[in-house]
């Protein structure tokens, strides 16, 4: 059987991730294959899997001049490769996929739907993209598989077919999230950490959506009642170039108590090094962060976005958004805590995440959603 995976872009992000994880983890049972056509460009996901054997195509999609030409590409590779099913992820595949597939003769559709807030962001573009497609969802997929409940009130509040949409949460490569001791304290050393100190982290990219503002804002609060407190930063664009980022370090008083690492390839030594992690968002679907923090058995702190109360569940502690005192109050509660009791929650979280959120869960939820669709159709 192949599985044929229509997305927008192969770069470094959530859903590109999942779907690395899922043909990594799946391709070799079940008997399926995997291709994968991205709308745009290569990137370095799609560069990794073609290292891996998977079949990656480019259509270099660069404006809306080019969606006739990348129509009939997909059109022309989809009656060319015979998939089993096409599986498309986020908005603009899940529009360009699907009609590929329709108009190929393939109706065996799965689409993906990853964002949660619909109000927020985005271009006028992306917004009619969305309406397009929650008026095509009752005819076009077989399945709408969501990445968070969240996200499945959001779209099918806005038009969606309700009926057709399916929760599949992210699994997690537990065998990727590990780091030694060794490794923690040589990281923690070269960013000037004591043994007493206690680091705050946050790990993703500079954005909007990600709200550093609101964690440098909880972290000044915290800076006083908690000298022995420090602050990690990681992601694109949290370095020292950043001058927005750095008036608002400045503005707390405590630019001491901050370290700021910018982008890195070692996530999980980076998160091994933390002692606290806090997600601070004002917006996210399935918050992979939070996750793979929890699957690190760190304590945490996130704002109630997304689906992150539900992976929390009892082993952290949920916030309002846009609020930093109520951030730095639910960081203090954990600052309060006993070392061992702080350990103990950390441990809970990492169970959870052991317990449901593997990439093998996943691939089973995956596999039944891929029986379901091939039934359907001999129906």
């Amino acid at each position: 059987m192949l599985i044929m995976h229509v997305i927008v872009g192969l770069g470094v992000g959530g859903a590109e991730l999942m779907l690395k994880r899922l043909i990594e983890s799946h391709q070799s049972t079940f008997g399926c294959r995997h291709s994968v056509i991205s709308l745009t460009d290569l990137g370095k996901i799609g560069e990794q899997l073609q290292d891996q054997g998977v079949e990656v195509c480019a259509l270099d999609m660069r404006s809306l001049i080019d969606i006739p030409h990348v129509l009939l590409e997909l059109m022309r590779q989809i009656r060319s490769s015979r998939p089993s099913i096409v599986q498309t992820w986020m908005y603009h595949a899940d529009l360009l996929g699907g009609l590929a597939a329709l108009m190929a003769g393939n109706r065996q559709i799965i689409w993906g739907i990853r964002t949660t807030d619909v109000k927020a962001g985005g271009s006028r573009i992306t917004a009619l993209i969305r309406k397009m497609c929650a008026v095509l969802s009752y005819r076009v997929p077989r399945t709408i598989v969501c990445a968070a409940e969240s996200s499945r009130q959001a779209h099918a509040a806005v038009g969606y077919d309700s009926k057709r949409m399916v929760v599949i949460p992210n699994g997690f490569d537990l065998a990727r999230l590990v780091a030694t001791a060794e490794q923690r304290e040589i990281l923690r050393s070269e960013c000037g950490f004591a043994a007493e100190h206690i680091v705050i982290g946050s790990l993703g990219r500079f954005h909007p959506a990600k709200d550093q503002h609101n964690f440098v804002r909880a972290a000044g609060l915290l800076a006083d009642r908690f000298p022995h407190v420090r602050f990690l930063m990681i992601g694109r664009q949290l370095d020292g170039t950043n001058e927005e980022l750095g008036s608002w370090i400045a503005e707390t008083g405590h630019d001491d108590r901050f370290v700021l690492l910018g982008e890195r390839a070692d996530a999980p030594i980076c998160l091994a090094a933390m002692d606290v992690f806090c997600l601070h968002s004002r917006n996210e679907g399935f918050p992979n962060v939070l996750g793979e923090a929890m699957a690190m058995g760190l304590p945490c702190v996130a704002t109630d976005v997304g689906d992150a109360a539900m992976l929390l569940a009892d082993t952290g502690i949920v916030v309002p958004r846009d609020d930093s005192a109520a951030l730095a109050q639910g960081v203090g509660r954990i600052l309060e805590m006993e070392s061992d009791d702080r350990k103990q929650l950390g441990q809970e979280a990492m169970a959870r995440i052991h317990s449901d959120f593997t990439m093998d869960r996943a691939c089973e939820r995956f596999e039944a959603i891929y029986k379901q669709v091939m039934v359907k159709e001999v129906h």
